[in-house]
């Protein structure tokens, strides 16, 4: 049976800087949800079907060093706030999924507070890492672990059932109280095999379809993503060759690391949902990195084009800059005012694919071929049963003519151009402008 996220299209926000919070949180109350309401419309508007949205819960400052598990983030605004907003984004067809930082919490979290204040007489020093015999880095008169030696981020101890079980609350928590759609794990990797079962085993009890996505970059995907763990993970792998084939004229990059993937026979993801992106909070904007801006609409074709799960982050529709300057995120997150932007090729182009995402299955649940590949020009297949849909793609300087063999061939007609391609029973014939791309139905 398919699932929902199968076939979704996301949309990333990352809210306090969407509004442009505060950097540290004074705690006090404000509320926002209603403009973050506005940019549920405009999902709507560009078909998007899911939401990623986060983080989101009561922080100290950038929103992954967690103070309360079982509280919205007071920049926002209320639980109250937030329980509207999935309410009306369900009544809009869009699916809501939060950030679950499980692996690390900020200094002013409960616990950490009760562990400063009692080093080894707290009843919470086991929740933590800790060395009472020496400091902390960062000048604690002990020792604790941190996330990656950020010592604002205290790493728990996941293999403490109490640890769990508050984590385990706040998960059944959400879903009770917010019916969210399901979670994604910042830093998966850092999570126990152990913890992400147990998580499985929670949200599959309180939820049918509920969705696990892991933040990984490195490594073999499928070590988390099993019937019995996660449901996906980001595709860092697929991130890069989407800008940097075009960057290097270089479409084997991005072919190989598909055949790599997805091969039927020897991918290592075949038959998973990859969770697919050009850009993020943590990562430059596509806009930023591609050296030829005219390479912009090809590597969005691709992207909702090839196997996986497309996502959209927050800006980048109407093709916004962003790059971290000296170490800082906060360009990658800057402060939108939705009634300022205005729609442009780009915001228009997404708007059509997802459409056509919705429209065709053969996006969603279709094999891939690859049909033609030299380090400029790509085709591929997506088809199943019922349709055969042909991606093809010019990254040149210059105008690009090839044919493609395929076999019956009653019509080659643009879904995004609404214009024919001359063919005969087994041959189509593509002409393509310089960076250019296209989408086109076979019958």
């Amino acid at each position: 049976m398919n699932k929902w996220y199968e076939e979704a299209v996301f949309y990333h926000l990352y809210p306090l800087g969407l509004l442009g919070s505060k950097k540290v949180n004074d705690y006090v109350l404000e509320r926002h949800f209603d403009e973050l309401e506005k940019w549920l419309y405009h999902m709507k508007d560009l078909n998007i079907t899911a939401l990623y949205i986060g983080p989101l819960f009561k922080s100290m400052s950038h929103g992954y060093d967690t103070v309360d598990y079982y509280e919205v983030d007071p920049r926002l605004g209320t639980n109250e706030d937030f329980k509207h907003f999935v309410k009306k984004a369900h009544e809009l067809g869009i699916k809501v999924v939060v950030d679950g930082v499980f692996n690390h919490v900020g200094k002013a979290f409960f616990a950490f507070k009760d562990l400063l204040e009692k080093r080894e007489n707290s009843y919470y020093r086991d929740w933590f890492y800790c060395d009472f015999t020496r400091q902390s880095p960062s000048g604690e008169n002990f020792f604790f672990e941190a996330w990656h030696g950020y010592y604002e981020l205290v790493k728990l101890n996941l293999d403490n059932p109490e640890v769990e079980d508050h984590l385990m609350g706040a998960v059944k928590y959400w879903i009770d109280e917010f019916d969210i759609d399901g979670i994604r794990l910042d830093c998966a990797d850092c999570l126990s095999f152990k913890f992400l079962s147990d998580l499985r085993l929670t949200v599959d009890y309180k939820k049918a379809d509920f969705w696990l996505m892991g933040e990984l970059i490195h490594g073999d995907y499928s070590r988390w993503i099993k019937p019995e763990l996660l449901n996906s993970s980001t595709n860092y792998e697929l991130h890069k060759g989407l800008y940097n084939s075009h960057n290097d004229y270089n479409y084997f990059e991005l072919a190989h690391s598909i055949k790599r993937q997805f091969d039927p026979m020897y991918g290592l993801y075949k038959g998973f949902y990859l969770y697919n992106f050009v850009d993020n909070h943590d990562v430059d904007r596509l806009y930023s990195k591609l050296k030829r801006k005219a390479d912009l609409k090809n590597v969005y074709v691709l992207l909702f084009a090839l196997i996986g799960i497309p996502s959209i982050y927050y800006g980048s529709e109407y093709a916004i800059e962003g790059v971290k300057t000296n170490g800082s995120d906060d360009p990658l997150r800057p402060r939108l005012d939705l009634d300022e932007l205005k729609a442009n090729e780009t915001t228009k182009l997404i708007t059509k694919l997802a459409k056509l995402k919705k429209e065709h299955r053969s996006l969603s649940y279709g094999k891939y071929q690859e049909v033609l590949l030299t380090n400029r020009q790509y085709a591929f297949l997506r088809y199943d049963e019922n349709e055969r849909l042909l991606c093809v793609a010019n990254c040149d300087e210059a105008p690009s003519c090839f044919s493609i063999n395929l076999d019956g061939i009653k019509d080659a007609y643009s879904l995004l151009d609404n214009k024919s391609y001359s063919h005969d029973q087994n041959t189509i014939t593509i002409k393509l402008n310089p960076h250019d791309s296209d989408l086109i139905k076979l019958s």
